[in-house]
């Protein structure tokens, strides 16, 4: 308190000089005139003096005569003094100190003298007073106090109020009862009021509360009442105060606030006369109860929710039952009103929306508006708030409208004159409403139509500015549609009208923002209120029941069930119904069928929910073994597949979504745009297709749609074009191709990771064939002008995109061929021409306009080295054709015009069909029939010209890159390499990459090798070709995903019909395959001067060749299956089943396949079932398929089918058991060779048996390497066998040569043949034998040895002559042919002069190892096999250096046999020819003729094979003479052999068994002993 410290001198020195000093200050102080401020420095003073007498420091007498004197300078100085005394009367009693309080009271006492009592009554504590003695006791001053205040301020005079004084207040009540109607204003009234006040001493606040209760009771004369308390009050709270009184007498149980007391406390807030935090106070319930309240609702729901989701047993259900009664019964009694939710009623009927909101802002979100009446009033306020921007944008034309009434407040929300005024109250006032706007479905109405008018605006906004407020406007519309829009439907039962507005302005937004508001709808809005929670619960539960009863049966009752029940909460309901989908995929088909009931919004919301559960991260896409896609993820395909393409359904959300995962490298989900494009397109795409569907798929579109798919899909126009213009609108088209071409590669490379192997081959092939399929559905909708402007260029897609070529390449055909068509129409119109050779000049004409600049484009596709082998345009010409183009499939096009005139005979015969009908479905065939004919017409057409443009364009395909050079060796090198490095190209660049695209690319690349051969096109080899293609497959079939693996089958199956087709028949081999560039072999010297000629591989070695491919088939199948891998076993089985129709045609390679699939069958059988089943299927197939296998010389010889579906061959003259040119020159022993050199030299085919040999050396290596004969030293070699003959003989062969003794050289020929073929048996199937089963025929060999010999070399018999001549020039002979073929391969390699006997024999048994050796096939030993074309296919380089081996030492063999047995030898012969002389003349000379007849004099066919010839069977004579000398020969081949590996001792043995088997031989009894050895074999 004190500004004022007295300094110490004065204390110390009061008596002298401090006191005069003290009283001189007080006085200077009173002297001042400052306001007021000179009391306060007087107090300090006095404060200062009296605090020193406290301390001690001043005696108490002292300090008491200066206060004494103090008090004449002021009149007041007592009550300041006082004020000092009270100040430290509180300091002093909160010391500790009890003597300052001592000296307190003592300076107080002693200044009673002077400061009366009373003033110190008023100031001091009564406890210092009672210590004073001024008071007896502190308690009873206290309670006397109390008493006093409580008198004087709170206890009213009593007035006379209506029980005296009633005339006061009864004037007043007839005052404010008086009609207000006339010139009555608040003003006159009040002035009565306060005379009335005056006159009768009226309580100006009871006359308050007077006016207030006649206001309440004529509320509608608001302006008058509010206008007279506006002037009668003086204070706002004294009001507030009297309604909160009345407010209160409501606040007990069971009474019910009047609406009017509500009325007239919202009108006065709405005026501003009282203030709401002032009467909020006074309203009940408190915040926090309605808070508790609105907790312990959602607490509620929850739990019924739960209830109703969970499975509750009976006692449960009981006990339940009991609480709710007990809740129930605490209901009974009614709690007081909600008077805060009254007052804000009252508000929003008023118009007061800023203090309404400031109510709601009070309690929880939806809390106010949960009630009905807070919820229409608000609409109410909502509908006069949008009325007239309504009538302007929102009405739909010719509807009227309901006529709105506005408030007469002027103080209420103003209405919204455009979409910006909405932004001002009524978008928040929207929001405060929330789901409630379900109570007012046409405010609902409103409000979306309004938002479709605003969308219009939206949308043809331009200008920056104004899109900047669309733009706003648009979120706050957005916003709307979340919080009040959707959760108001929810609420609302069965509203497909509303659902139908919704949609009305829900499809005006991107797919994006619905997508959002559904997952918002979905997720969130649920939880957010009680009602919600309940109406999911509930909605769950009818889902439930609905699905549990749901059958193909019911649909359209459960369909008409689940349509109401989407209506209003479709998210709950399809949620539910996916989920059950996922489990249960029988469901799928009664669910699609159900749906047709619903709106289009939910529709809408179905396809959110789809893409939503496929994109559930909780759910693996993959099975729990890792190898498979998961069951649900298949599911919800087929649901996409069939909803989207049944119902009308945007398509866009979806195919971004798998955009989407494609870019993130996430290829699952391309199982839906499989399943969406098969079934709304009708493109199926499956490696399972028939031939029939096969053939259909290369028709035009019609044709396909009609034969080529399993599941005739009908209708699918409009369902194709909503997918189409879909993906155009989103520019979807491209992104999705170019992703999924990429995307095969990121399978393997990328996504893999630690998947199995057999999922990434799934997910791959699963990329790849919705990549074909994707592209088939575009070049088929797209129209030109779409596709050529959406893809790119070949450079581009490739370089820029890196899209692998084969993808590129398919993507840019059909506008290739769209291109090509363009140019030729506007050719066309451009010149009036109609003849038919102006047409495909035009054509040509166009196809170079187009193509030449993708000539120029593929260029930078491969390494400039390509282009060195094959061209550009071959390459462009190849990947840019299709099947359509190549051939027309007639018989599909047949097939399916006869079906349909079956249906229409068959609808013709129906009577139970109505006539109309009839009429319909006839019609529909008949114009389907008419179609499809008008379309093969017109593929006619194309295919001819695509064929005038190849035929045009063939001669520059393949480079000819090779010039006469002057060394023959150098010739050759360079031609084979050439052709090597051109079809390697072809294969690697073409070929392969193509066939496993598709089936249809697998049977066109068939088609297309086949075509450039039909087409004579220069340096392209055929033969080497299709040997690449059949000899190695091990490493493309291992590298193949399953269905690649059925494509590549399809692949080699065309390719073999092609082959079998040429090996079946020497006819058709001749006109398809004689005289062709693709079958030139051989480019033989014609003199020294170094001139190339090339020959023809001819009908028979064709056949050694094609017996080399099949064998080459089985050893890599076998490998395969031996190897143990998963993928090597399911190709190759997969392969197999593909090629069954072709392949196994020998009836040992069958076997041996049969027998290594039967084990596979038992391997697998509990390690890996789908390998076991795929072992299985195959097994049963190939042994149905069995019956149709030839055995090995039916094969190789043309001969009339026995039991072959494709013509076998009969076998042609001697020539056919010897080892074939094709497949080796030394195949089997010396001696069986020496018998066939001796015959064909007889018989003057020396020359074509060179050919073959050559001609087949060549084909077989993989690098085109062979072995060239030279012409003119075959022509010495025929020349010297020639001279050796016999006169006889020369005149045989002269007259076998002349015309006139063709035919019956070619019956003798025949006759030869068939003992041939009867004896050959048992050694065929010696060769056959296995290495794993020669033990097993080594027992038998001692005992059938000689039989052996026979039936290993079973040669029919030739003339004695022709032997002899034979055997002298044989040495000449030998060394000719070792230069000529000494790189013709061997199959199984054999040193003739350091074998024993037994391994002789055992050669002859297993000289064709088979290429399993687990397989046996000694069974076969009864049927005749050629097998040297099948060994020629199997062994290269080892095989030629043992062939150089075998020549030299068959040399020597010779000179040994000349010298040790040329005696005895020439008598046996000349006994022999005395025999056989006469007999063997004959037929000699006819099969010299016959084979003149064939117009090749033997010059194509290898050891004088011959076409069949259907003759009757020969003679028993003539079959016994035949047998006999085939021994004879037999036996001076074997001798020389043994000779020359056994030395001297072995010689004369040889010699001894020798001359006892001629004995047998002459006795005639050959062929019974040869049967008896083939029975031994066996």
């Amino acid at each position: 308190m004190a500004t004022l410290i007295l300094p110490g001198e004065w204390i110390k020195n009061w008596e002298k000089s401090g006191k005069h000093e003290f009283v001189q200050l007080c006085k200077d102080l009173t002297e001042k005139t400052d306001h007021g401020s000179e009391v306060r420095d007087i107090q300090a003073a006095l404060y200062e003096l009296s605090w020193q007498v406290v301390q001690g420091n001043l005696k108490l007498d002292l300090a008491t005569s200066v206060l004494g004197e103090m008090m004449e300078l002021r009149d007041d100085m007592p009550s300041i003094l006082a004020d000092v005394f009270s100040i430290l009367d509180l300091e002093t009693s909160a010391l500790e100190e009890k003597i300052k309080r001592e000296h307190y009271t003592s300076l107080v006492g002693a200044c009673l003298f002077f400061v009366p009592e009373v003033i110190l009554k008023e100031r001091l504590d009564p406890e210092t007073l009672e210590s004073l003695g001024l008071i007896k006791q502190a308690h009873q001053f206290n309670q006397k106090i109390v008493k006093i205040k409580t008198k004087l301020f709170y206890k009213q005079q009593k007035f006379n109020l209506l029980r005296e004084e009633n005339e006061g207040y009864a004037k007043l009540i007839t005052e404010l009862g008086q009609d207000l109607s006339g010139s009555i204003t608040s003003h006159l009234v009040l002035e009565s009021i306060k005379s009335l006040i005056g006159c009768f001493n009226l309580d100006p606040n009871r006359v308050l509360d007077i006016i207030l209760e006649v206001y309440e009771s004529r509320s509608d004369q608001d302006e008058f009442f509010l206008s007279l308390i506006k002037s009668y009050m003086c204070e706002p709270l004294t009001l507030c105060h009297i309604l909160g009184f009345k407010f209160k007498f409501y606040q007990e149980p069971n009474e019910e606030t009047p609406k009017s007391l509500y009325h007239i406390a919202a009108a006065l807030l709405h005026h501003n006369l009282i203030e709401l935090e002032d009467l909020y106070v006074h309203l009940m319930p408190v915040d926090a109860t309605i808070v508790e309240e609105h907790k312990r609702d959602i607490t509620e729901a929850k739990q019924i929710a739960r209830k109703l989701v969970m499975v509750v047993l009976p006692s449960e259900k009981s006990e339940d039952k009991d609480k709710e009664k007990e809740k129930e019964e605490e209901k009974n009694d009614k709690p007081p009103d909600n008077q805060k939710l009254g007052l804000l009623e009252a508000l929003l009927r008023i118009g007061d929306w800023h203090h309404a909101q400031s109510i709601m802002d009070q309690m929880p979100s939806f809390y106010a508006t949960s009630h009905k009446a807070i919820a229409l009033a608000l609409c109410q306020l909502v509908h006069l708030t949008v009325d007239p921007l309504y009538r302007r944008s929102g009405l739909p034309k010719g509807a009227k409208g309901r006529v709105i009434h506005p408030l007469r407040n002027k103080r209420a929300p103003r209405p919204a004159e455009n979409f910006e005024d909405l932004r001002r109250d009524t978008f928040s006032m929207m929001c405060y409403l929330g789901p409630h706007l379900s109570h007012d479905a046409i405010l609902f109405a409103k409000i979306v139509r309004l938002g479709k008018g605003f969308m219009k605006e939206y949308q043809s906004e331009n200008r920056p500015d104004g899109r900047e407020k669309m733009e706003t406007l648009l979120s706050c519309f957005l916003c709307i549609a979340d919080q009040v829009l959707l959760p108001s439907l929810s609420l609302m039962e069965c509203n497909a009208c509303m659902s139908e507005e919704v949609w009305g302005l829900f499809k005006l937004f991107p797919y994006q923002h619905r997508y959002r508001l559904y997952g918002q709808w979905k997720n969130e809005t649920y939880t957010s209120h009680p009602l919600l929670v309940k109406v999911k619960a509930t909605t769950v539960e009818r889902a439930k029941y609905i699905m549990k009863r749901l059958t193909k049966e019911n649909v359209k009752q459960s369909g008409r069930q689940i349509g109401k029940l989407s209506h209003s909460n479709p998210t709950i309901l399809f949620d539910y119904m996916l989920s059950q989908i996922q489990w249960y995929d029988n469901l799928i088909v009664p669910v699609v069928d159900s749906l047709k009931y619903l709106t289009s919004l939910n529709y809408d919301v179905l396809a959110y929910c789809i893409i939503e559960a496929l994109a559930n991260p909780e759910k693996e896409k993959m099975k729990h073994d890792d190898t498979t896609i998961s069951s649900w993820l298949q599911s919800l395909a087929s649901l996409c597949g069939a909803v989207f393409r049944k119902y009308p359904i945007e398509l866009a959300g979806l195919l971004q979504y798998v955009t989407n995962q494609l870019k993130a490298g996430k290829s699952f989900d391309l199982l839906i745009l499989k399943e969406v494009v098969q079934k709304m397109a009708g493109i199926e795409i499956t490696d399972e297709m028939t031939s029939e569907q096969l053939e259909a798929m290369t028709g035009g579109e019609q044709l396909k749609a009609e034969g080529g798919y399993f599941g005739q899909i009908r209708n699918t126009k409009k369902s194709s074009q909503r997918l189409k213009d879909a993906l155009l609108d989103h520019e979807l088209a491209l992104p999705l191709c170019l992703l999924m071409a990429q995307q095969r590669n990121g399978v393997v490379f990328l996504e893999s990771g630690e998947k199995h192997l057999k999922l990434v081959g799934h997910l791959y092939d699963q990329c790849h064939d919705t990549l074909v399929q994707f592209g088939g559905f575009l070049a088929s909708n797209l129209s030109t002008e779409d596709y050529i402007k959406r893809v790119p260029s070949i450079d581009i897609l490739c370089n820029q995109f890196h899209t692998p070529h084969d993808a590129a390449f398919f993507l840019s055909r059909p506008m290739y061929a769209h291109q090509i068509l363009s140019k030729y129409d506007e050719l066309k119109k451009a010149e009036k021409g109609n003849r038919q050779q102006q047409k495909v000049h035009k054509y040509v004409a166009a196809c170079e306009t187009v193509m030449t600049p993708v000539h120029e484009a593929v260029m930078s596709l491969h390494p400039a080295r390509v282009w060195d082998d094959i061209r550009p345009q071959f390459y462009a010409t190849f990947w840019s054709l299709t099947m359509y183009d190549l051939a027309v499939p007639h018989s599909a096009y047949d097939r399916e015009v006869n079906k349909l005139k079956v249906q229409i005979k068959a609808i013709e015969d129906n009577s139970e069909i109505p006539m109309n009908k009839k009429k319909k479905e006839k019609e529909r065939c008949t114009a389907l029939q008419e179609k499809l004919q008008e379309e093969e017409k017109k593929q006619l057409e194309h295919v001819q010209r695509v064929l005038h443009r190849l035929k045009l364009e063939k001669d520059n395909w393949l480079l000819a890159s090779m010039q006469e050079k002057q060394s023959f060796q150098e010739f050759k090198v360079t031609k084979e390499s050439t052709k090597n490095e051109t079809i390697t190209k072809f294969l690697q660049l073409c070929l392969f990459p193509r066939c496993i695209f598709s089936s249809i690319d697998a049977v066109y690349c068939a088609r297309f090798v086949e075509l450039v051969h039909q087409q004579k096109t220069p340096n392209f080899c055929t033969l080497l070709c299709y040997d690449r293609v059949f000899s190695a497959i091990i490493y493309t079939v291992a590298s193949c995903t399953e269905n690649e693996s059925h494509r590549y089958g399809r692949f080699l199956c065309c390719m073999l019909e092609t082959v079998t087709r040429w090996h079946s028949d020497r006819a058709i081999y001749e006109k398809e395959c004689v005289n062709y560039p693709g079958f030139l072999t051989i480019f033989r010297a014609t003199g020294f001067d170094g001139g190339n000629k090339a020959d023809q591989l001819d009908y028979e070695n064709f056949r050694h060749v094609v017996h080399k491919w099949h064998y080459m088939l089985t050893k890599a199948s076998v490998h395969c299956l031996e190897t143990g891998d998963y993928t090597h076993i399911r190709n190759i089985l997969i392969v197999l089943t593909k090629i069954l129709p072709c392949y196994p045609k020998v009836l040992n390679l069958g076997q041996a396949l049969e027998c290594r699939v039967h084990k596979i069958c038992l391997e697998e059988k509990d390690k890996r079932p789908d390998l076991y089943a795929l072992a299985m299927g195959y097994s049963g197939r190939l042994k149905s398929h069995k019956a149709h296998m030839v055995p090995e010389n039916e094969f190789h010889h043309k001969e009339q089918p026995a039991r072959s579906a494709t013509p076998a061959s009969q076998q042609n003259g001697p020539g056919s058991t010897g080892k074939p040119a094709s497949g080796t020159s030394k195949t089997d022993e010396g001696t069986s060779e020496d018998g066939e050199r001796g015959k064909d030299k007889a018989q003057g085919t020396t020359k074509p048996v060179n050919k073959a040999n050559s001609a087949a050396a060549k084909v077989t290596t993989s690098n085109g390497n062979g072995a060239l004969n030279s012409t003119k030293a075959v022509k010495e070699r025929d020349d010297k066998e020639k001279s050796g003959k016999e006169k006889k003989e020369k005149k045989e062969k002269t007259a076998g040569s002349t015309p006139e003794t063709k035919a019956e050289s070619r019956r003798e020929k025949l006759r030869d043949e068939r003992p041939g073929k009867e004896e050959r048996p048992a050694r065929e199937g010696k060769e056959k034998t296995p290495k794993a089963d020669r033990e097993k025929v080594k027992a038998e060999e001692k005992s059938s040895k000689d039989d052996k010999a026979k039936a290993g070399n079973g040669e029919p018999a030739e003339p004695s002559r022709e032997r002899d001549a034979t055997k002298e020039s044989k040495s000449k002979e030998k060394g000719e042919r070792s230069a000529v073929t000494a790189t013709i391969k061997s199959p199984i390699p054999r040193s003739e002069s350091a074998e024993s006997e037994r391994d002789h024999k055992r050669r002859k048994l297993d000289s064709h190892s088979s290429p399993s050796h687990s397989s046996s096939v000694k069974d076969n030993s009864n049927e005749p096999k050629d097998s040297t074309s099948k060994h020629h296919a199997n062994y290269n380089s080892v095989s030629r250096s043992k062939s150089r081996e075998r020549e030299t030492e068959k040399k020597e063999s010779d000179g040994t046999q000349g010298r040790s047995k040329e005696k005895k030898e020439e008598k046996e012969r000349k006994e022999r020819k005395r025999d056989h002389l006469i007999n063997e003349r004959e037929p000699s000379l006819e099969s010299k003729r016959r084979k003149d007849e064939n117009g090749t004099n033997s010059s194509k066919n290898s050891k004088s094979e011959s076409p069949s010839c259907d003759s009757p069977l020969s003679t028993e004579k003539e079959k016994t003479k035949r047998s006999k000398s085939s021994s004879k020969e037999k036996t001076d081949s074997v001798k020389p052999e043994r000779t020359s590996s056994g030395g001297k001792k072995e010689s004369r043995h040889d010699k001894e068994k020798s001359e006892k088997k001629e004995k047998r031989d002459s006795s005639g009894k050959e062929e019974k002993k040869h049967h008896k050895s083939s029975d031994k074999h066996r």
